[in-house]
């Protein structure tokens, strides 16, 4: 076991807390609400596309490591996801997810149409969404995370923001590879061993949950910087406090890009 194990143990287990602080109280009561899209669907009906849920009957992204173009799209009020346009809608993207709101990286385009990447279980899951009632920007920025040479870097277009060493998934507990996004930016109520938690929309491809978490990975700074450029984490990316507070300065929806 390496010697920082038991740091490992509490920083995956706050990621974790956190999230799991973010949960909607279950057993509450089955509400209408109207879609963007017109339509109106019990809630409880159709599974949210969060971070927390397993999604099935959706198409996945089949260019893991494709450029995205940086076109990212927030749904103003919740809006249906279809495995294909003018198909039956089968989740829904709500407007906001871990207190942020809801931006997602377009995949593809069709007229009135958007394949994005969605948050949820399994990773690489994507989903069409109508193109009325969203907010449209493009992100000039991206994030890659070179696996093998455990190094972050941080793009502005062509302009390169910065590269730092950073800690990696363990052999058993890997960080996934394939493109996703940031998704959320978490501010801990104590201080902790970070003063931000950034999820991303992937999960550990080898812990279903943790510490009653969905097992999401994130990018989170880490005090004791001899674990950079290690693969030691539970999955998580622990990065220097600069590049913590580069990545904390990127839109949400921003592209990230984890390579082998």
């Amino acid at each position: 076991m390496p010697l920082d194990a038991p740091r490992r143990l509490l920083g995956a287990a706050f990621v974790a807390a956190s999230l799991v602080a973010s949960i909607p109280v279950a057993g509450a009561e089955a509400s209408s609400v109207t879609l963007a899209v017109g339509a109106s669907v019990t809630t409880t009906a159709l599974p949210e596309a969060t971070t927390f849920t397993q999604l099935s009957g959706l198409p996945q992204d089949t260019d893991t490591y494709g450029k995205l173009s940086g076109v990212v799209v927030h749904p103003a009020r919740a809006v249906a996801v279809y495995a294909q346009p003018d198909g039956q809608p089968v989740a829904t993207l709500p407007a906001k997810q871990l207190g942020s709101q809801t931006w997602v990286p377009v995949v593809e385009t069709r007229k009135g149409w958007y394949r994005v990447l969605l948050p949820s279980k399994p990773n690489h899951v994507t989903g069409w969404i109508k193109d009325k009632g969203l907010k449209k920007a493009r992100s000039r920025h991206r994030a890659i995370v070179k696996l093998g040479a455990k190094q972050l870097i941080v793009m502005n277009g062509g302009k390169k923001l910065g590269t730092w060493s950073v800690a990696i998934g363990g052999p058993d507990t890997p960080t996934p590879a394939g493109r996703t996004f940031l998704l959320a930016q978490m501010s801990p109520k104590k201080k902790t061993y970070s003063p931000l938690i950034l999820p991303l929309g992937t999960h550990s491809p080898t812990l279903d949950t943790f510490g009653g978490g969905p097992g999401t990975v994130a990018f989170h700074g880490w005090p004791d910087r001899k674990v950079f450029g290690k693969a030691v984490t539970h999955g998580c990316i622990r990065v220097p406090a600069r590049a913590l507070k580069v990545l904390s300065g990127l839109p949400l929806g921003t592209p990230v890009l984890i390579a082998p």
